[in-house]
């Protein structure tokens, strides 16, 4: 009966969260379409410099793939990305 006026507890971060950052966690989860550096940085309101850093680490691990499309490089996840990404029950 005490507990009942306690508040909830927080809630814990997801693993995906724990293991990479909350900045990398995000962008890896952004990346079900192929996007360009400039589009996630807009997309997370954050600078392009400091997305393409996250990505460098992200794909220096795996975690995403990148091919050049004419003037921009556009970011996917990886298989392994995807695996990480994936909800978990």
């Amino acid at each position: 009966m005490a507990t009942l006026w306690e508040a909830a507890p927080a809630a814990a971060p997801s693993a995906l969260t724990a293991l990479l950052g909350a900045p990398r966690a995000r962008l890896l989860r952004l990346l079900d379409e192929p996007l360009p550096t400039v589009e996630l940085a807009r997309r997370v309101r954050v600078t392009p410099s400091a997305v393409s850093q996250h990505l460098r680490v992200l794909y220096a691990a795996g975690l995403v793939t990148r091919a050049r499309d004419g003037r921009q490089v556009l970011y996917r996840r990886s298989p392994l990305g995807d695996e990480l990404a994936a909800p978990r029950p």
